[in-house]
Order: structure tokens, then sequence, then C-alpha cells
């Protein structure tokens, strides 16, 4: 049976199960179905943003995006807002500056990010200093806690999910030929700002949906780790995107049920799958030679 399972602010926030019936007892549990749910949806937008965040290498861009969030976090707490509500508008506004820098000045782009990284985060960190008594939202969304996503979230992740979809595979032509060359993307007449700023968008409220279940400090990592996995697998862009999909999502899972199964912390634990997966592909493709 479950030897530890107590309620706090209305969501389970400790789990431990040593068995096969613990865990079937642990699933049919409402707030761990919503996370099994949440995490196949985090994963497959975690993995279909990936493939292009790692070969256009913004990398450094989303993890600017989620550590910069902290401000939106902190004014969310001071205000006595819901803080997924702060972060959906600030993260996209930061994104957008951001790309409008890259833009307009002659620095290189890692230049940029750092500046405006720093200026944000020395923000929310004053901001923090601000809050009094009770932090509880501020760490839970530092931290990650996909054990506490509600149904507003889900909605959110899945209607980022089906608006993302639709805008990368209608355009996918458009799209590669803008990751692997954008001169000649510009010569054929695609509207190459438009996408990219698009993208940009995308990919900012992505980083902010995804903050509530891995937190501000592992988000990056949820995005650039299962496409880089799937790209050591396949230099087919077709079968690149599907496995970055695959891996994004079955990793969520058994991160989720890694969590319960030794009681860690249900973000870390998610990411942490997601590395071993990373480093047992490599040493199968590294000392195998097997790829797709």
């Amino acid at each position: 049976m479950l030897h530890e399972l107590f309620l706090n602010d209305n969501h389970f926030t400790w789990l431990a199960i040593t068995t096969t019936g613990d865990l079937l007892t642990l699933l049919q549990f409402p707030f761990m179905q919503r996370a099994m749910v949440g995490a196949v949806l985090m994963g497959i937008l975690g993995g279909l943003l990936g493939c292009f965040v790692t070969l256009r290498q913004l990398s450094f861009f989303s993890h600017a995006v989620g550590h910069a969030a902290l401000v939106g976090v902190a004014l969310g707490v001071l205000l006595q807002l819901n803080p997924t509500w702060m972060l959906l508008p600030f993260t996209l506004v930061f994104g957008v500056v951001v790309i409008y820098f890259i833009d307009k000045t002659d620095l290189a782009s890692d230049s940029v990010l750092s500046i405006v990284l720093s200026g944000a985060l020395a923000i929310g960190i004053i901001l923090s200093s601000l809050i009094q008594g009770y932090r509880g939202n501020l760490m839970a969304v530092l931290f990650g806690d996909i054990l506490a996503i509600d149904l507003t979230d889900l909605i959110l992740t899945m209607l980022l999910l089906v608006g993302g979809s639709i805008f990368l595979l209608s355009t996918l032509r458009q799209q590669i030929l803008l990751t692997l060359n954008l001169g000649v993307a510009k010569v054929q007449g695609i509207p190459v700002q438009i996408y990219r700023y698009g993208f940009v968008v995308l990919l900012s409220l992505a980083v902010a949906v995804a903050i509530k279940s891995v937190g501000v400090l592992l988000v990056n990592a949820f995005l650039v780790i299962p496409a880089s996995t799937a790209k050591l697998m396949s230099h087919h862009f077709g079968r690149f995107l599907l496995l970055s999909v695959i891996v994004g999502s079955t990793t969520s899972i058994a991160g989720i049920i890694a969590s319960g199964l030794f009681n860690l912390a249900s973000g870390p634990s998610i990411v942490l799958v997601q590395f071993l997966g990373f480093v047992a592909v490599f040493g199968w493709v590294k000392f195998l030679g097997k790829d797709a």
C-alpha cells in the first residue's frame, strides 16, 4: 500500500510506492491521471519544438526565457495572482523583445541574451525578496510539480500543442529551409521575420506552460534533451522529429513513475530520466554504431 500520502494545498506533495499494486492504486487518483496526461502532452510539445530549438541553436534562448520567467512568477505572487497567468504574458513579451534586440544590434546573440537574462534575473530576485510570508507558489514554480497541474493547465497545453502543430507542420518545408539556410529562404520569398517571430512566440509560451511541471531551473532540459537524444538516433528529419516526440512523451511518463517509486520530486525526476536516456542512447550509438 501507499506508505505515505497526504494532502497539502489540495494536491499530494509526497508519495512513495513499492509494489505494482501500489502503482495501480496510485494511478486511480485524479491528480495522477492529470499528471500522466500532462506529461504526454508536454512531452510531445517539447519534442516537437525541441527539434527546431536544437537545429537553430536556440537552446540558450529557451534557457534565458525560462530563467527570466522568475520575474513573472514573483509579480504574480506579489499581486496575489495565479503565477501561470503572469508567466504567459511575461515570457511572451520577453521572448519577442529579446529577438528584437538581437535583430537591431550588432552584438552576438549570446551577448544580448546574457545581458537581458542578467537584468531580468536581477529584477526577479529583488521582487522575490519583497515577498512576505508563505512562498509556496514561488518555490513550486521554481522547482516544478507536475502532480499539481489542473484542468486549466491541461487545456492550455492542449491548445498550445494543437496550435503549434498546425503552425509548424503546415509550414514544415519553409521551417526546414529556414533552419538549414536562412539566405536561401529569403531568396525564395519566404517571410522570414514572420516565421521567426511566430516560432519565438510559440517557444516562449511553451516554456511558460512547461515551467509548472519541471520548474524554471530545469525547463530548458525539457526542450533540449529529448531532441538531442533523437538526433543521435537519426539524421533524417522526419524520423528525427518523430523520435523526439516519442522520447519526450515516454521519458516524461517514466519520470513520473520514478518519482513515485523512489519518493523523488516529479520535475527533476523527469529530467533525470531524460538525461539517463540520452546517456544510454549515446553509448548505444557510440559503441555499437547504431542509428536510424
